[in-house]
């Protein structure tokens, strides 16, 4: 009976897992017609998406030209290997890529570090590097942490046998970890051969990321000529400055990106950059590119047309440094303290630099330093001594023709003050200009401070209102001594202002170039000035851009001109100016101080300078020099160059004055080029 009732139960129990299995396959069938009839469409978009991101690829920068339109700077063109990774790439990917990529290029591997073989290591023993942080202890570490622990256990032992195979995978993986996801990246572009570059190409489709393209430096065909002031640019490694990283990611840079660091490069780096190729990639959700499409084309940089003849920048270098050396060997112990020698050539009607040149000398060597013409200021001497007397003529402490005996002046507690000759004798605003008499200067500082006896009585205090100084300086302002040119270049010195304290005889240092100090750019503007008629122009480098040709050979169309900017009209009678540049004639032409401007044909007219200069050297007096300085234009009935020229720190006693000789063979090499008369150049070649 019992077996009868077990036999029966079998049946149903087996019915029953069948009718479970049932729903089973029936509930499974009804969700795969859910998935398919209701969200099928949406499923197959999710698998099927993809991500657009575009990417912006850098373009050479604009070319540099001179007024003539010579190209002073270039872009070499270069074979360039270059890394394009996609998004989501590991370190692996990389090492992998880099192996390969290493069997058709070489790398210098001079630039590995300890810690980029270290990483490489831990890539190819990842599983026994890994077993070096016990887990107790990564639980108390980030990721960086971690890996920068395993990191430090990885011996010296470990990463000192490399081939030199693996040296050079390690240089390459070095640079492609620098690259940002779908942003070129510059793996070698220095000295890759044809043959490299062939190679590369052909096996493009096994170097994921790889592109075997052009690239560029900069090229100088003029060499060292203007190097400081053209400036430079920084290299990939470098990228943009990181204190500026905001503003030129904001402008659409990246960070690799090459951008001017300096001089002309920096200040024109929106006008040089170029616009960047735009390529949009189309990625899965993986990051692998399934497309690209070009959205905008690339183009270089917009040139720069400067205001310099190269040909004539040139000749006044070799003027420059020729004078240079020649004044040291000269005399050798007294000029031990000369370092430099600075001069700039301006159009005084335009503002237009026509030459700029700075030498220094290092040793026997001789250096360009252009930039200390705008970079270091220095005591000018008598070459300001035309600011004075416009000062006491417009401030009324003086009036045309007003005379002085030129006698010593004693002030109670100061040292004598008088001329370089104390036997110029009776001498107008003119004739104070024409002997650079330094007595006619101090009483007209001392008129302006509130003192007004004449003669001033010996070895008595001199009454003194401190206002003086700051109306001095304002008149000297107007012409540019003591405030910014406004040139065209990333930074300029405006010079020291010393403190205006309740000294009588540090004003009557001023009014002679003797206290505050300028540039060389500053003293160019000065004299531009008066020889402008009290028109302040802007100096400037730049006469014009232009848009990139298409061909490459010659210059594109116009985008944008400089046109002359007058900054100020100083606020003094004309006939005031018109006694200024008498005087200024006088002293070259005349028998003044600078006679020998009455020899030249193209009828010169300025002013020279000498300023004592102490040299210190751990707060301890070492040396009394002299800077020498010479400002001047020609012709002074139509000026069409005005030049200031600064030599700081000559020694005592020279007889050699170059300050005089720099200055007058920058006017003899102009006006002979303006003839089409070249015979100087033999004359101006380095000894």
């Amino acid at each position: 009976m019992n077996k009868k009732k077990k036999k029966a139960q079998l049946p149903f129990r087996i019915n029953l897992l069948f009718f479970i299995v049932f729903l089973m396959f029936a509930g499974l069938i009804l969700q795969l017609g859910v998935v398919q009839i209701l969200n099928g469409e949406e499923f197959q978009e999710e698998i099927e998406r993809t991500v657009k991101d575009t990417t912006k690829v850098p373009v050479p920068r604009g070319k540099i030209y001179d007024s003539n339109h010579q190209v002073i700077v270039d872009n070499k063109p270069l074979y360039s290997i270059t890394y394009t990774p996609p998004k989501g790439v590991q370190a692996e990917d990389r090492l992998e890529v880099a192996e390969d990529l290493a069997k058709y290029i070489s790398m210098d591997s001079d630039g590995v570090t300890e810690r980029n073989k270290k990483e490489y290591w831990y890539l190819k023993n990842k599983k026994a590097a890994d077993k070096r942080l016990k887990k107790e202890e990564a639980a108390e570490l980030d990721n960086a942490e971690q890996y920068n622990t395993i990191l430090d256990r990885i011996t010296e032992e470990e990463i000192s046998g490399f081939s030199k195979q693996e040296l050079e995978v390690i240089a390459i993986k070095t640079e492609l970890d620098k690259a940002y996801s779908l942003t070129p990246q510059i793996v070698k572009n220095k000295d890759v051969t044809a043959e490299e570059y062939a190679q590369v190409s052909e096996h493009l489709a096994e170097l994921p990321g790889i592109n075997a393209t052009t690239d560029w430096n900069r090229d100088y065909p003029f060499n060292d000529t203007m190097r400081s002031l053209l400036g430079s640019i920084t290299s990939q490694e470098q990228g943009i400055p990181a204190d500026k990283k905001e503003n030129f990611l904001t402008k659409g840079y990246s960070r690799n990106d090459r951008v001017g660091k300096s001089g002309l490069e920096e200040y024109y780096e929106d006008v040089l950059r170029g616009r960047k190729e735009q390529i949009q990639y189309t990625t899965t959700k993986s990051g692998d590119v399934v497309d690209s499409n070009t959205v905008v084309e690339g183009r270089r940089g917009k040139d720069l047309v400067l205001t310099m003849d190269i040909d004539f920048q040139e000749k006044v270098d070799k003027i420059v440094r020729k004078e240079l050396k020649t004044a040291v060997q000269k005399h050798p112990y007294e000029n031990r303290y000369l370092k430099d020698a600075l001069a700039v050539a301006m159009n005084p009607k335009t503002g237009e630099i026509l030459a700029i040149s700075g030498q220094t000398r290092d040793g026997n060597d001789y250096k360009d330093a252009t930039i200390k013409t705008l970079y270091d200021a220095h005591r000018p001497g008598s070459v300001v001594k035309g600011a004075t007397v416009l000062a006491g003529l417009e401030s009324g402490v003086i009036s045309p023709g007003h005379t002085f005996y030129d006698l010593p002046i004693k002030i109670k507690g100061t040292p004598q003050k008088g001329s370089y000759n104390n036997r110029l004798g009776s001498v107008n605003d003119i004739t104070a200009l024409k002997k650079s008499s330094n007595v006619y200067m101090f009483y007209i500082a001392l008129k302006m401070g509130g003192e007004n006896r004449y003669p001033f009585p010996n070895n008595s205090k001199a009454s003194f209102d401190p206002a003086a100084w700051q109306e001095m300086r304002n008149y000297f302002q107007q012409f540019g001594l003591g405030v910014s040119t406004g040139i065209d270049f990333p930074y300029e010195s405006i010079g020291y202002e010393g403190p205006g304290i309740s000294s009588a005889g540090l004003l009557m240092d001023q009014a002679i170039g003797q206290y505050d100090t300028y540039t060389t750019m500053q003293l160019a503007q000065y004299v531009s000035t008066i020889a402008n008629n009290g028109y302040r122009t802007k100096p400037h480098f730049l006469k014009e851009i232009r848009e990139p040709s298409r061909s490459g050979k010659q210059l594109g169309s116009v985008y944008r001109s400089e046109n002359t900017k007058v900054l100020n009209q100083i606020e003094m009678k004309q006939s005031y100016i018109e006694r200024v540049q008498e005087g200024f004639r006088q002293a070259f032409q005349d028998g003044g101080t600078v006679a020998m401007g009455g020899t030249k044909d193209y009828k010169p007219a300025g002013k020279s300078g000498t300023a004592q200069n102490e040299i210190y050297e751990d707060g301890e007096l070492v040396a009394e020099t002299e800077n020498l300085s010479l400002i001047g234009y020609a012709p002074y009935d139509d000026p069409e160059i005005a030049f200031a020229v600064m030599v700081p720190n000559v020694g005592l006693g020279n007889d050699y004055r170059i300050n005089y000789e720099i200055g007058f063979k920058i006017m003899d090499a102009y006006f002979n080029a303006q003839k089409g008369n070249n015979n100087d150049d033999k004359e101006q070649e380095d000894e």
